[in-house]
């Protein structure tokens, strides 16, 4: 933490800054979203929680055999459920529900609070999925950017029960933070208010699992060096949830850190394979 430079840490962790054709990536999620939404046989704004975001989307299968829960990113202050509908069709096409979740966001709310709320979904949906066609005895749950770090944190943290972890089959993080000491040098931290004592109890590379299940962990080859840098100090601090077959990391090639995130609604990626297998198939 010392040896890093304010300017340093800006430079690696303001993504819209270091790829500017972030907005063409959110046209092209928001799009892509709303047609899902049309096609789709959906349920929208479903509650979850007491919070004013805690609602969810449902994307049922017809013949379900699995389901899929999405965490958006967004640095914990920005985005929608609804900027993401569209990762649902492939999985659907396979027979896999997808939920999509909203919470509610910084400075609203502090990240533990949004953890807390993330773990509110699982629950939910363990509780309640069967009465919406989404059975979630085979649960998947995967996120982008600070949803990769929310799904990471629902592995590491303590559940009240074992209702939802255990329906939990494997996980998946796409260009995660799982360190968040850096952060409390960046501009961001107006907004996420973290201290030292609340950056490291957040950062899931500190703290060991409790879900024993996969994690695949993915970031893509020309995110900036302190991304991947987290990614493979997850990897290597969580050995016992290493997926099968899996030498390391998923470093998805040709793919920055808005361009990977697409990659899991595409069926013929290697990033949509390597969750796929999550399922047990």
């Amino acid at each position: 933490m010392n040896a890093l430079s304010a300017e340093f840490v800006e430079r690696e962790y303001n993504n819209r800054a270091a790829f500017p054709d972030h907005p063409q990536w959110f046209a092209r999620w928001a799009a892509d979203s709303a047609q899902s939404r049309r096609q789709l046989d959906g349920r929208l704004d479903v509650r979850y929680g007491t919070g004013a975001r805690q609602t969810i989307d449902l994307f049922p299968a017809a013949a379900p055999r699995g389901a899929l829960l999405f965490i958006h990113g967004g640095y914990w202050r920005s985005l929608d459920k609804s900027d993401h509908s569209f990762i649902a069709d492939p999985w659907v096409e396979r027979g896999i529900g997808v939920a999509v979740m909203n919470y509610d966001l910084c400075p609203g709310v502090s990240i533990p609070r949004i953890v807390e709320e993330a773990r509110d979904a699982v629950a939910w949906l363990a509780a309640n999925g069967a009465r919406y066609a989404m059975p979630t005895d085979r649960l998947l749950l995967a996120g982008h950017s600070a949803g990769g770090h929310l799904v990471a944190s629902l592995l590491a943290g303590r559940w009240p029960d074992a209702a939802g972890s255990q329906s939990i089959c494997g996980a998946v993080s796409i260009s995660g933070v799982f360190d968040l000491e850096p952060l409390l040098l960046s501009s961001m931290n107006a907004d996420l208010r973290l201290d030292i004592a609340t950056a490291r109890a957040m950062s899931p590379v500190h703290h060991p699992p409790r879900v024993a299940t996969p994690l695949l962990l993915a970031v893509g080859a020309d995110e900036t060096r302190e991304f991947i840098r987290q990614t493979t100090s997850m990897w290597e601090a969580w050995p016992q949830n290493r997926p099968v077959g899996m030498t390391g990391p998923l470093i998805v090639p040709h793919r920055h850190h808005f361009s990977v995130a697409s990659d899991l609604a595409v069926a013929e990626s290697a990033l949509f394979g390597a969750a796929l297998r999550l399922f047990g198939e």
